[in-house]
């Protein structure tokens, strides 16, 4: 073990327990594992630097911007009242829609882009169940990762194992090959999650941690049924008021009068004024249902007062407001400070009357709005402060197809391998500003950039490990103990081999250092090396133990989770894993190949003796190591020369080569 190896390693131990004890922040640690890297030399500045502009980054920034795109033009919301019209608000109905959709999804595309679909949806609905986003976000990420090896696009990685054994004179993997080992391991998983996972994940948030951040603090507002409505004539219950809006209708007014305990089978009528409470969110979400409006917007809208003139704010009453015990209509308060109250929050409280009637107490929060003037001059009033003003997310309805089609088309384009996945997203992000989806001031507010700074920094860590041959190092050991043990061992040790550099390096990266030693290793075995790179390739998209795989990067920060919380649920899931995987796998592929000079190259082609020299010459087939692929795969050939023939000038050939040639950093895909 060279001194760089050592060092490095010591370095990645102690990322490790950074992580798990959490004593600062994970960014603050991937960016301190990075500059430490620098700074012993273990790799240099140029390539530690490159993982931010490399294609993982660029594909997960070009998805959170499309993403924001559909959570703009109301995409996301959609498709959360229809997930929440099949499970309701019943917990465990819309953990299982969620799981079986992500990994449905994710057979067929990136289990990053599945993840980034899902994402804003799935929060969504946490809020609409009053749960913490832990309990449904890490199932979401694994369930995505769980069909990676349906097919041959559910990840990158598959694509480029493919790709390795086509150039080594083999067949591809065909599009559906993997599903007799990767659809038992997604319905296990599936099953492990629903009946295990779930209960090892912690909660995180509690309701009320949840209402502050989400600013899910109650208001109360008066909503008004428009003559053209669709609502007229529905109950309450079809009006999907408190389904689709999450609002509770307290009273409802008609002609002047409240109808008497509004029940699920009241009949709604056109004109009917209705006594509201939600979040504010909801609350503003009122002015983008068709059908229905906010009062004090239908009857004191002023139609020359454009967007960007009109201003929302959030204003608490002060002590020795003037307004205390006064109403809003009594106050004259629009008269007065030139804005409209939209909607009351009372601490404490529930309002059961007119917001307009209702006598105002010290602490109430009013949402009010109007034009920026009038909301300039409050500054000076101490009846009232400003708490902040609001922005006011109205949906862009009328892009929403625009955005469906951009973010599905830039999966298609990569999927058809028409352009690369970064490339693609990367488009539709640049197409989604071009077509106004989303604004660039919105996507720099919508980014999540906590997840850019953890996985470019982290970059850094796999290419060290190519830098100094630490990769190689590992793999070497690894073939020097069990190269001449069964078949089963083998495959074993090279399955636990790329699940631990799948956890530092990216996937295709792990599979990329590990095939080239393995296929060798099987050729000179006389072994199926088909078993193996199907085994690599289930192997490496195995990221459950650490949230450094990008789907589980995604959720990290939404989530609130640790770095020991995969840990804790994904060691069993990968437990499981292996042992499905080695019990079928050696099954599907045979472990045993027939010896045929087109397909297997065996220890005793690689060499031959003349009959009367001690000179060793190469078969005029080409091996496996003579295909310029990565190095580890010279490194094993002189490793297996060196052990068979120690007399051979074979042996110093190889050795020599080895060492002379040195491969190019893997770039994540």
């Amino acid at each position: 073990m060279s001194s760089d190896t050592a060092l490095l390693l010591c370095i990645m131990g102690l990322a490790l327990v950074l992580f798990a004890l959490e004593l600062v922040s994970a960014e603050v640690v991937a960016l301190g594992i990075l500059l430490l890297l620098v700074l012993c030399g273990l790799v240099p500045a140029d390539k530690a630097f490159a993982g931010f502009g490399s294609d993982t980054v660029i594909m997960i920034l070009g998805l959170l911007i499309l993403t924001a795109a559909l959570l703009r033009t109301g995409v996301v919301e959609m498709t959360g009242r229809a997930i929440l019209r099949r499970s309701g608000e019943d917990p465990n109905r819309i953990l299982l829609l969620v799981m079986l959709a992500a990994a449905t999804l994710s057979a067929f595309i990136s289990n990053t882009a599945a993840t980034a679909f899902f994402l804003p949806i799935t929060v969504g609905l946490a809020q609409r169940a009053h749960l913490s986003p832990s309990r449904l976000l890490m199932p979401l990420a694994f369930a995505s990762i769980l069909s990676s090896s349906v097919t041959l696009v559910s990840t990158s990685t598959n694509i480029v194992v493919s790709d390795f054994l086509k150039q080594h004179g083999r067949p591809a993997l065909g599009m559906f090959e993997l599903a007799p080992v990767g659809l038992p391991i997604a319905v296990m998983g599936l099953g492990y999650m629903w009946f295990v996972g779930r209960r090892l994940i912690p909660e995180r948030s509690s309701s009320g941690e949840l209402s502050a951040k989400f600013d899910l603090h109650p208001y109360f507002t008066e909503v008004v049924i428009r003559p053209d409505s669709k609502l007229a004539g529905k109950t309450l219950e079809e009006s999907g008021l408190g389904r689709d809006l999450d609002l509770t209708v307290l009273e409802v007014i008609r002609n002047g009068q409240r109808v008497p305990a509004p029940q699920a089978e009241t009949q709604l009528q056109a004109r009917d004024v209705l006594l509201v409470e939600g979040n504010r969110e909801d609350v503003l979400k009122i002015k983008d249902t068709s059908g229905i409006d906010i009062k004090a917007d239908v009857k004191f809208s002023d139609p020359d007062l454009g967007p960007q003139q009109s201003k929302l704010i959030e204003v608490i009453l002060m002590p020795r407001s003037s307004l205390i015990g006064r109403t809003i209509k009594g106050s004259q308060f629009r008269e007065r400070y030139g804005l409209q109250v939209l909607a009351i929050n009372r601490h404490g409280g529930t309002l059961r009357h007119k917001i307009s009637r209702i006598p105002l107490r010290m602490g109430d929060v009013l949402l009010v709005q109007g034009p920026a003037d009038a909301v300039a001059a409050l500054e000076g009033d101490r009846s009232l402060r400003i708490l902040g003003q609001v922005e006011e997310k109205r949906l862009n309805l009328k892009r929403a197809s625009t955005a469906i089609v951009l973010f599905f088309g830039a999966l298609l384009l990569a999927s058809l391998n028409i352009l690369a996945l970064h490339v693609a997203t990367l488009l539709g992000a640049t197409l989604a500003f071009l077509t106004r989806c989303i604004t660039p001031e919105e996507a720099y507010r919508e980014v999540e950039w906590k997840v850019i700074i953890l996985i470019g920094s982290l970059l850094a860590i796999g290419a060290a490990m190519e830098e100094t041959g630490t990769a190689r190092y590992l793999a070497s050991g690894l073939v020097s103990v069990l190269a001449p043990g069964e078949p089963v061992g083998l495959l074993t040790a090279f399955f636990v081999l790329t699940v631990l550099l799948t956890q530092a390096m990216s996937n295709q990266a792990a599979a990329i250092v590990v095939l080239p030693v393995a296929l060798e290793t099987a050729s000179q075995a006389g072994l199926n090396p088909r078993t193996f790179a199907v085994m690599i390739a289930v192997a490496a998209s195995c990221s459950y133990l650490t949230p450094l795989e990008p789907s589980c990067m995604m959720v990290y920060g939404a989530g609130r989770y640790r770095f020991r919380d995969f840990l804790k649920v994904g060691a069993l899931l990968t437990v499981l894993i292996y042992l499905i995987t080695i019990l079928l796998v050696p099954q599907m592929w045979p472990i045993k190949e027939d010896a045929k000079p087109d397909r297997v190259i065996s220890s005793r082609s690689l060499v031959q003796r003349e009959p009367h020299s001690q000179q060793t010459t190469l078969h005029s087939r080409p091996a496996l190591s003579e295909f310029r692929v990565l190095p580890a795969s010279f490194w094993h050939s002189s490793l297996i020369s060196a052990r068979r023939f120690p007399n051979t000038r074979a042996r110093s050939s190889w050795l020599q080569t080895s060492e002379n040639r040195r491969g190019e950093p893997f770039r994540d895909q």
